[in-house]
């Protein structure tokens, strides 16, 4: 919630208790001083603009609800304080001004004020909870917020760590054979891959999203060291449109759709497969699919640890707003994530 918010909400109010106040009298056909009585009604509220910053303060420091006395019994004095500042103001003005056109002036100033208070007491009372209702409303909606940044980020750090260690392991044997066919050249790259894959694994940022470019590139290496594995087993197309490159995607999102593509569809075939990545934007929707021409899909991917992650982490991200789908295809597997398009975004830190 914003500074200026609180001040926008009484002058809305402000503006229309005046309103509402001048037209309605007249409509009775009353004779007053009508803009010098707007004027000292939208004024008089500026008594709660003040005080609403000092009640915000006062529950950051004594939150409610609560179950300690000293938390209500402070607000309550708060509310009763703010009430006379508010009376007060309210009676000084219209003693000072006489808006309401009395011939013989306005009354007293302390039984003015005194009627003032008493009148209004339950209506401080439920301004003041009104107040209390919507810092407890934003503060809420702050925590959720933050912990579901803190979720997204735990994901994201279990994402990088379960890259699979097979994986690994077969990169190493496959670099160790090409040294032994002496193709050092080939290991070189493999082993440089290989490296640019950890270095992205292990990174520490805390970035949730990453241009689709990046993401693509991390693809790229990873498909360049499983292809050492493979051979002609594994073929595979990044079919990314320049235009969208720049579109921001959480970090290592496709690399588990990619690995399981890999290792429950095409390492489970002895010709191998293909394998498919492209990224698509309609509007302001923007779909990525992994699609590989192996078996049917296998019930337990439903429940998998990664796909679960990134089913965690894209609700954590997006809310509503997102959906990964695997289903079945005439030619194989198809993996399908829809985000919100965009090449900013606030979830990022």
């Amino acid at each position: 919630m914003t500074a200026i918010a609180p001040f926008l909400a009484w002058l809305a109010l402000a503006l229309f208790d005046a309103t509402q106040t001048v037209v309605s009298m007249r409509a009775m056909g009353m004779q007053h001083d009508w803009w010098t009585l707007f004027l000292v009604i939208v004024a008089s509220w500026g008594a709660w603009a003040a005080a609403t910053p000092v009640a915000l303060a006062l529950l950051r420091r004594f939150p409610l609800p609560s179950r300690a006395a000293l938390n209500w019994a402070v607000h309550v004095c708060a509310c009763l304080a703010i009430g006379a500042a508010w009376t007060c103001w309210a009676a000084t003005l219209e003693h000072s001004f006489n808006p309401f056109a009395y011939p013989k002036g306005p009354d007293p100033f302390l039984p003015l004020w005194k009627s003032k208070f008493i009148g209004n007491l339950v209506g401080d009372v439920i301004l003041y909870g009104a107040i209390t209702a919507l810092s407890v409303t934003f503060a809420t909606r702050k925590r959720l917020s933050q912990q579901r940044e803190l979720l997204a980020q735990a994901q994201l750090a279990a994402l990088r760590l379960q890259l699979e260690p097979h994986f690994i392991f077969n990169a190493l044997n496959a670099v160790t054979g090409l040294i032994r066919e002496k193709r050092d050249n080939e290991a070189i790259a493999t082993i440089a891959a290989l490296g640019d894959l950890l270095r992205r694994v292990t990174d520490r940022s805390e970035r949730q999203l990453v241009p689709l470019e990046s993401e693509i590139e991390f693809l790229r290496r990873y498909l360049e060291v499983q292809q050492v594995r493979f051979g002609a087993r594994l073929h595979w197309q990044l079919d990314i449109p320049a235009d969208i490159v720049d579109a921001k995607v959480p970090d290592l999102v496709l690399q588990p759709l990619v690995e399981n593509a890999i290792k429950h569809g095409i390492a489970k075939r002895a010709k191998g497969g293909s394998l498919r990545v492209t990224a698509v934007r309609a509007g302001e929707v923007l779909t990525l699919t992994v699609a590989n021409d192996g078996p049917a899909l296998a019930t337990e991917l439903h429940d998998g640890v990664g796909l679960a992650n990134t089913r965690q982490r894209l609700q954590a991200l997006y809310g509503e707003r997102q959906s990964l789908l695997l289903h079945d295809t005439a030619q194989g597997v198809q993996a399908v994530i829809t985000l919100p398009y965009g090449e900013q975004s606030c979830c990022a830190p």
